[in-house]
């Protein structure tokens, strides 16, 4: 059975069962700004697992696209991976423990065919100090489950992660964990604030007993041991409790939010625990080693790291992401660039992408439709990725070679940063691999010399405002307002991908550099037109405050312009018209600008027009437009 053929046989069972079956959200969240990634099939669905109504009812399923960048540095080994599917059913307060755990056992054992003797839960052994009781009800669900396949259910009381490791598995089948089995958004009980839903969950896991215990991860093998005999292949969430003043309270509708590995789940139907030789992954092996000459058992890790990078790089595309040098963009140039080094180590040292991406897309195309009809722009993409980067990579490596003979210091990694456009962390990895020493205090020495070049540069470029602006007569004032506004409606229009690249202000017109894969077309200039002037007809206040650099940014969520380095403190402005909840435009800059967006119209009237889009460079787009 494929992954692809349990993917189906997941939404047809669910949809038996009353389900709607929904689509997956992009890669990329829309309306929540504490996250990069849509790291989990709940991410999407917590307005309504916390009370709003979902318009397809109270039973869901799908299949949700997840991307855990934290998990970059993890690949190479048996089970991680950086992108993933999570399989999904949530119940809105409607069926509960009782009909969730036997259906998700019967999907295993009876729809995909696991050996049931194989299967591992655990429960949350509960919390007296909160008047939190043990999840008893779970237990007595699985010991039922299994005893009716004719394995014996004994219960083992574990207590924390960390204990297991002394106790170990002693022959048990159902085991109790204190906060390993718990869910909030806060963490365990004690952190759970005052409003906030929480509960118990029930993992299962599958054992791969031809593997032996690694005693270096702990004396003894548990389920929740790293070392890899045992893999987690899902998880039912039991939103059971609200915290209130007083403690915790039962919820009178409680939900049910469950999440399902589909790589693993295949992995455990091949009763192998390399998820990379999947359906969905091996394919990229097989074309790697066509493409090296080079056998997967002799370069398992950089093989690994690129079929995942790929996969996930792939999809960010599909959802309309481009590699730059600001937050999901940033990933995502990451990831290929890591595919791209470790490719080189294969050999395969030119046009990779063109040959490996193809099949990935096949891999896709018929359950994401998406993936086939952007296909071509994918590809685009991504290959444009890789010439750029192989010819820094092939200079970078090989000044790398020479700075590094006597270590690796703040010193060599800024001069391959500054002059060869070589990554932080490229650098630190070659260390790595080269077994090449790095300084303790590299990274106090590197910001030491990129502030002094900041200082050289602001020396230099002395009277020029941040963002292009030469002057500070009322037109540059109202060009670089407008600016803001148009950056602002580009996003709107075009997506969040859209990052400043650059921008030249004079009195007679803006010019503006931005990353898109592809030509603006007349529909959307037009859109970004009128939404422009809209906001200047609305007469937007226009007022700036000064933050902390990583309050404005990661706190404050505001704009800044791609690859730019900043003090300890920005100036930020706003737009926002009188009454409004939230500003238009929230963007960091040098200034100066109007007071008042109206005075962008002026005497006589002028509006905002669109006179020229180009491409600047790969992947960066240039508008020049005047207020007429």
């Amino acid at each position: 059975m494929t992954a692809q053929e349990i993917r189906q046989k997941y939404l047809d069972f669910f949809k038996a069962r009353n389900h709607s079956v929904i689509p997956r959200a992009l890669l990329v969240p829309q309306n929540d700004p504490t996250t990069l990634f849509t790291g989990s099939g709940m991410q999407p669905l917590i307005p309504y697992l916390l009370g709003e109504k979902h318009s397809d009812g109270t039973r869901l399923a799908n299949s949700q696209t997840c991307l855990r960048a934290q998990d970059i540095d993890e690949v190479g080994d048996n089970r991680h991976t950086t992108f993933f599917e999570m399989l999904g059913n949530w119940s809105l307060g409607d069926y509960f423990k009782k009909e969730q755990l036997p259906w998700f056992f019967e999907f295993l054992v009876e729809i995909v065919g696991l050996d049931p003797s194989r299967l591992y839960v655990t429960c949350c052994s509960g919390f007296p100090e909160y008047d939190v009781p043990k999840d008893s009800e779970s237990g007595a669900l699985w010991k039922q489950l299994f005893e009716a396949k004719g394995i014996s259910a004994k219960e083992v009381e574990v207590g924390s992660e960390a204990n297991g490791y002394k106790v170990g598995a002693q022959n048990g089948r159902i085991f109790y964990y204190d906060e390993k089995n718990w869910w909030s958004r806060n963490g365990p009980p004690q952190d759970v604030k005052i409003g906030e839903p929480c509960g118990p969950d029930s993992e299962v896991f599958y054992l791969f007993d031809e593997i032996e215990h690694d005693t270096s991860w702990g004396e003894k093998c548990h389920p929740n041991c790293d070392c890899g005999r045992y893999m987690e292949i899902g998880n039912s969430v039991f939103m059971e409790y609200i915290r209130t003043k007083d403690g915790f309270e039962k919820l009178p509708k409680q939900n049910v939010d469950f999440g399902g590995g589909l790589e693993r789940i295949a992995a455990a139907k091949q009763n192998n625990p390399d998820v990379f030789r999947i359906s969905i992954l091996w394919p990229i092996i097989e074309e790697l080693q066509k493409l090296s000459g080079k056998k997967y058992e002799s370069h398992t890790e950089s093989m690994r790291v690129i079929a995942d990078h790929l996969r996930a790089a792939t999809f960010l595309a599909v959802d309309g992401l481009v590699p730059s040098n600001k937050e999901q963009g940033y990933v995502m140039r990451r990831l290929l660039r890591r595919a791209i080094r470790f490719a080189f180590d294969l050999g395969i040292e030119q046009n990779f992408l063109e040959q490996v991406v193809p099949v990935i897309a096949d891999m896709y195309h018929k359950d994401y439709p998406e993936v086939g009809q952007k296909r071509s722009v994918i590809i685009e993409v991504l290959v444009r990725e890789e010439k750029v980067f192989r010819q820094t990579l092939r200079k970078g490596l090989k000044e790398f070679k020479k700075l590094t003979e006597s270590g690796l210091t703040g010193k060599e990694v800024f001069v391959l940063y500054d002059t060869y456009g070589f990554p932080l962390e490229l650098s630190l990895e070659e260390a790595y691999k080269q077994d090449v020493k790095v300084s303790d205090n590299w990274q106090k020495e590197f910001d030491n010399l990129m502030n002094e070049q900041r200082k050289r540069s602001q020396t230099a470029s002395k009277g020029i405002f941040k963002g292009g602006l030469g002057g500070t007569s009322l037109q540059h004032k109202k060009y670089h307002t407008a600016t803001h506004l148009m950056y602002q409606a580009l996003r709107d229009v075009l997506g969040n991908h859209v990052v400043q690249n650059g921008s030249n202000i004079t009195e007679e017109r803006l010019r503006f550099d931005f990353s898109h894969p592809e030509k603006v077309t007349p529909e959307q200039i037009e859109q970004v037109e009128e939404i422009v002037n809209k906001q200047i007809a609305n007469d937007l206040k226009v007022s700036f405050e000064e933050f902390p650099t990583k309050v404005a940014v990661e706190e404050k969520g505001a704009l800044g312009q791609f690859g730019d380095r900043y003090g300890a403190t920005v100036k930020v402005y706003k737009m926002i018209a009188d009454g409004a909840a939230k500003p238009y435009s929230f963007e960091i800059c040098g200034g100066p600008h109007v007071d008042h967006t109206s005075q962008l119209a002026g005497s006589p009237p002028r509006k905002f027009k669109i006179i020229k889009e180009e491409s600047s460079s790969a992947g960066i787009r240039r508008i020049k437009a005047i207020l007429v």
